[in-house]
């Protein structure tokens, strides 16, 4: 039995220990182990140098074409962007002044109009008021043909009437032509 406990002893020391360490001896970490620092460094040095050469050679080239790229079609389309902004600006532009050359055409059709109205309105105003005037002057006429007229009558009616009331208040014979010499001479 004592041979069986060397032998798990030996057993738990291999899986504990390094190879080339004694027995019972406690073993460090490689990386820590001043022993490897050596062979550590050189690999460290060929691993940079060849990452080194790939940046330099392949990666370093493609990133700066595909930033360049990238910076050409940025100024490419800022190029198109102010070319657009122009074309905009024109188009504003010439809208602006084709509407207010619409808006001054309009405004000045609108003037025409109006005054095209205005001398229609007048011409209609004066046509009635000659057609008013002349109908004034022609019924002027009459009244005056109808007061010549009522006062010619008006001898007769009064001669009738003074006749009519001798005949009525006297029995009077008075002679028409003389009543109508006295109702003459009243008038004047």
């Amino acid at each position: 039995m004592a041979s069986e406990g060397l032998a798990r002893q030996a057993a738990e020391a291999a899986h504990t220990a390094p190879v080339d360490a004694p027995i019972g001896a406690e073993s460090a970490f490689p990386a820590f182990d001043a022993a490897t620092f050596p062979s550590h460094l050189f690999w460290l040095v060929v691993s940079f140098g060849l990452l080194y050469f790939l940046m330099i050679r392949v990666i370093v080239p493609r990133l700066g074409g595909i930033l360049e790229d990238r910076r050409d079609r940025i100024a490419g389309d800022l190029g198109e962007a102010e070319r657009l902004r122009e074309e905009t600006d024109a188009a504003i532009e010439a809208y602006e002044t084709e509407l207010a050359e619409a808006r001054k055409k309009a405004h000045s059709i609108a003037s025409d109009r109006r005054e095209q109205i205005k001398a229609d309105i007048e011409a209609r105003r004066r046509k009635a008021e000659a057609d008013l005037n002349e109908k004034i002057g022609s019924a002027e006429t009459q009244i005056a043909e109808i007061k010549q007229q009522a006062l010619g009558e008006v001898e007769g009616i009064a001669t009738d009437a003074a006749e009519a009331v001798i005949d009525t208040i006297g029995a009077l014979s008075v002679d028409r032509s003389e009543i109508a010499t006295a109702v003459k001479a009243a008038k004047e």
